[in-house]
């Protein structure tokens, strides 16, 4: 009993692991993205006309478009392997099937797709905001 106890630990442990590192992208991505965005406008501003910052601030659209799918294909499969954690708590001392299998491609089904997930109330609200700030950066230096 006690050594079913350890595997069961270990499992759970390199499974949270990963949950974990999901969670870390996510999170860094979300960083990156505000870095990068203030570090391009700040520098254009002093460099280049108005109106130009206008078109940057447009181009910076398509790196928070991506920003904001990895971000969710990070939650995604953070989501999956909460399913598969579940899983093995339920059912480690049941069945050996899938023992230390990180395959989570069978819970990928019970999980909200990632375009679902993009516009969630966690994630939209936070790129749709920084959308929301390029669109009224390029009006304001149109005008």
């Amino acid at each position: 009993m006690e050594d079913n106890t350890n595997i069961l630990h270990k499992e759970i442990d390199l499974i949270q692991n990963v949950i974990n590192r999901m969670a870390n992208n996510s999170f860094l991505l979300k960083g990156w993205l505000v870095s990068l965005i203030v570090v391009v406008l700040a520098l254009t501003k002093e460099t280049i006309v108005a109106t130009e910052l206008s078109y940057f601030a447009l181009i910076l659209l398509l790196p928070v478009i991506v920003f904001w799918y990895l971000d969710a294909f990070f939650l995604h499969k953070e989501k999956c392997y909460r399913k598969l954690y579940e899983w093995v708590i339920e059912n480690r001392e049941k069945t050996k099937d899938f023992s230390y299998s990180l395959d989570y491609t069978r819970f990928a089904k019970n999980v909200n797709s990632i375009f679902c997930i993009m516009f969630s109330k966690t994630l939209y609200p936070f790129y749709g905001l920084v959308i929301l700030i390029l669109v009224a950066v390029t009006i304001y230096n149109l005008v």
